[in-house]
């Protein structure tokens, strides 16, 4: 199967030579690899030109947002799988899209997710935290707990199907997406325990406690909206949920 990966850039000179090498170095081969810049001012599209041989497709221009630029990648995708690698992220191994489609084909499933660990930006050795996955059910999500979407392979015929990212979502499309693939429509999926991404430690929704609470709302109407029924105990629970995980080491 080809593998489509894609990256949502803007402004990040300093980490995306070792995102897309992270990527370039897996020893699965079919890979179409994908970049979407927003319209970088700091040498990134320097660094983007100079990689072009080993990038499939890349476009550079101003959008509304990360979620219309991942949108923007999933309909330029031509790949059976399609996953995510911000451009401060990197794979853990050089084995992990292989092991990704290994696990997808052995349990024939639709898609899949696994851990995370965080480290820090200028000491990649120092992890600061780990995402540990858990079993993916509604139950599950109705107490805060999502798999790291970063981590979230899906078929394209899912994507195709079921739609891509709802931007009406400004911190938590992502988590919008997997809880309408993965509960509203019951997309197959399975876990793999073991770390595939390591993230420098960011985050749109996870600097500070105003975005954590914006993010937690949304969360909750995505529940809401997609007919998981949850009460208004669910913003309580999820909001602690979410500062044990980000601030409890």
């Amino acid at each position: 199967m080809k593998v489509t990966i894609i990256t949502i850039v803007l402004n990040n000179v300093d980490t995306i030579i070792s995102c897309m090498d992270s990527v370039m170095g897996q020893t699965y081969k079919n890979i179409e690899y994908i970049v979407i810049d927003g319209g970088s001012t700091d040498g990134t599209i320097d660094i983007l030109r100079k990689y072009n041989g080993n990038i499939s497709q890349w476009i550079s221009e101003p959008d509304n947002g990360v979620y219309y630029a991942m949108n923007k990648g999933v309909k330029m995708a031509t790949g059976d799988i399609i996953g995510f690698l911000n451009a401060d992220d990197y794979y853990a191994d050089n084995g992990v899209i292989q092991h990704i489609v290994d696990e997808i084909n052995l349990n024939k499933v639709d898609s899949c997710y696994g851990d995370v660990v965080y480290v820090k930006r200028n000491d990649l050795m120092k992890v600061t935290r780990y995402w540990k996955s858990i079993s993916c059910n509604v139950d599950n999500f109705k107490k805060g707990w999502f798999p790291p979407h970063p981590t979230f392979f899906v078929k394209k015929n899912i994507y195709d199907r079921l739609g891509v990212f709802n931007t009406d979502y400004k911190f938590s499309s992502d988590v919008e997406l997997m809880i309408r693939f993965l509960c509203k429509h019951s997309v197959s999926t399975c876990y793999i325990p073991d770390v595939l991404i390591k993230m420098r430690d960011s985050g749109k929704s996870n600097k500070s406690l105003i975005n954590i609470a914006r993010s937690v709302w949304e969360c909750y109407l995505a529940m809401k909206n997609n007919n998981l029924n949850v009460t208004p105990l669910y913003l309580l629970s999820t909001l602690l949920f979410r500062f044990k995980q980000i601030f409890v080491k």
